[in-house]
């Protein structure tokens, strides 16, 4: 498979919802990129929808939840959204701090895309929002590699043992 595709796959995991930066480094890793550029190509995926999300996700929920498919979707990601705001006093008093926690923590249902729809429904302008997404995201992604980096060096260990 020729490089370009790798880099490719592996940027275009790290813009899908949920799965993010999380899945894309394992996966870019596991396509035989080295650990730097699975980092680099789900870091910048991961990183491509913040600004739009934070900005523009309103009217597009508007938009589309006019049609039963895109409302139960909708419905699901404002409700879980709304959960973690309104379960979080910390992230509504602390909103940076909370939002960098939020992201940097690599486990399901956090992330870039979670994280960036809660700072639209906190209102608050990209200026403020992005800077603690995208070290979150940062963050996360230098966990989920260090783990990947023991994960994939000890299966490799075990098999040329």
């Amino acid at each position: 498979m020729p490089i370009i595709v790798k880099y490719l796959i592996t940027f275009f995991v790290g813009i899908l919802p949920i799965i993010e930066l999380r899945g894309a480094i394992p996966i870019g890793v596991g396509l035989g990129l080295s650990y730097f550029e699975s980092f680099i190509f789900s870091f910048l995926g991961n990183i491509l929808p913040i600004y739009f999300i934070v900005k523009y996700i309103r009217p597009l929920f508007d938009f589309f939840g006019r049609w039963k498919p895109f409302k139960k979707i909708i419905d699901f990601a404002t409700n879980k959204a709304t959960k973690k705001i309104e379960n979080s006093p910390r992230l509504q008093t602390f909103t940076a701090l909370g939002l960098f926690m939020f992201v940097a923590i690599p486990i399901p249902g956090t992330g870039a895309w979670v994280g960036s729809l809660i700072a639209n429904f906190l209102n608050l302008p990209p200026k403020k929002a992005i800077p603690p997404i995208i070290l979150g995201v940062l963050t996360a992604g230098i966990i989920v590699l260090t783990i990947t980096a023991i994960s994939f060096g000890g299966i490799n260990y075990i098999f040329s043992h």
